[in-house]
C-alpha cells in the first residue's frame, strides 16, 4: 500500500498556471491525477497553495490539501500534508511531480515496490540508460551513477560517468557515453525519511547543482536507483513543452 502526492504549484517561472494548462480540454494537474489514480495508489492528493488549482481539482473529484506558499519545493509540501495527515514514520508516498500528464501509470507502481523491496533505503527513485551523446552531455539532463546493489552514488547535470579515452581533444570531442543513466524525477519516500529531509537546510552539493536529491545523499540516507521499466514521455517546463505534449495528445496512441 502506498500514498502519492502532486505537487501543483500555480506560480512556475517558466510557464505561469502550468497545473492548468489546457491539454486536450483538461487542465494539466488531471491528466496527472487520472495516472496517479490508475497506478493503484490507496490515496491521491494534490498538494497546493493556489484557490485557483484547488477549485479546478474540486470540479473533477481530486482530493486537495492547501499548503504553505513559502515552501521552495515539492518535497516541503509533500512533508507538510504527511505531517498534517499523521502518516506513520514507516509508510510510503510517493512524490508525483505535477507537470508529468504523460506518466506512465506503471513508474508510479514501480517506485512505490522498489522501496518495498528494499527495507535499508530511505528513498526510491528511476533511472534510464542514457541513448545519445546529446542527452549525455545536455546539462539539463540529470545523470545518475549507482552502486553494484543499484544504490545511488551521486547524481548530476555534468556528464558522468565520463569517458577518459573518448574525449582526446577536450570536453567537446567525447564520443562516448556507454553506462550512462538518465534520472528520471519521480520518487519514493519513507515518511520518516521524507520528514528529516525536509527539515534539514540545503546541503553544499545541492546548492551548487541545483539537485536536491544531493540533500539526501549528504545527510547519509540511502537512495536506491531502479531500472525504468517504460521510459517515459517528456515533462512539461516550458510552453514549447506544452505544445509538444499538446500535439502527442492530439496524435494519440503509437
Amino acid at each position: 500500500m502506498f500514498r502519492a502526492v502532486i505537487p501543483a504549484r500555480f506560480a512556475s517561472t517558466r510557464l505561469p498556471g502550468k497545473p492548468l494548462a489546457d491539454l486536450g480540454g483538461k487542465p494539466m494537474v488531471r491528466h496527472v491525477h487520472e495516472r496517479v489514480v490508475a497506478a493503484g495508489a490507496a490515496e491521491v492528493i494534490v498538494a497546493t497553495d493556489d484557490a485557483r488549482v484547488s477549485a479546478a481539482c474540486a470540479e473533477f473529484g481530486a482530493e486537495v490539501e492547501m499548503t504553505s506558499a513559502e515552501h521552495p519545493s515539492g518535497t516541503d509540501r509533500l512533508a507538510e500534508v504527511a505531517a498534517r495527515r499523521g502518516w506513520r514514520e514507516s509508510d510510503t508516498v510517493v512524490n508525483v511531480q505535477g507537470d508529468e500528464p504523460l506518466l506512465p501509470p506503471v513508474l508510479v507502481q514501480q517506485v512505490a515496490a522498489l522501496l518495498r523491496a528494499d527495507p535499508g533505503a530511505d528513498v526510491a527513485t528511476l533511472g534510464t540508460p542514457i541513448g545519445s551523446l546529446e542527452e549525455f552531455l545536455d546539462p539539463a539532463v540529470v545523470k545518475v551513477v549507482r552502486r553494484a546493489d543499484g544504490r545511488a552514488l551521486y547524481f548530476s547535470r555534468a556528464p558522468i560517468p565520463w569517458h577518459r579515452e573518448g574525449a582526446p581533444a577536450g570536453v567537446a570531442s567525447q564520443q562516448e557515453f556507454a553506462g550512462a543513466w538518465r534520472h528520471l524525477g519521480l520518487y519514493a519516500y519513507r515518511v520518516g525519511a521524507l520528514k528529516r529531509l525536509a527539515a534539514a537546510e540545503p546541503a553544499p552539493l545541492e546548492l551548487i547543482e541545483k539537485l536536491e536529491q544531493l540533500r539526501a545523499l549528504y545527510l547519509g540516507m540511502v537512495i536506491t536507483v531502479g531500472e525504468a521499466v517504460e521510459r517515459p514521455a517528456p515533462g512539461v517546463d516550458t510552453p514549447q513543452d506544452l505544445e509538444r505534449v499538446r500535439a502527442m495528445l492530439r496524435k494519440g496512441p503509437s
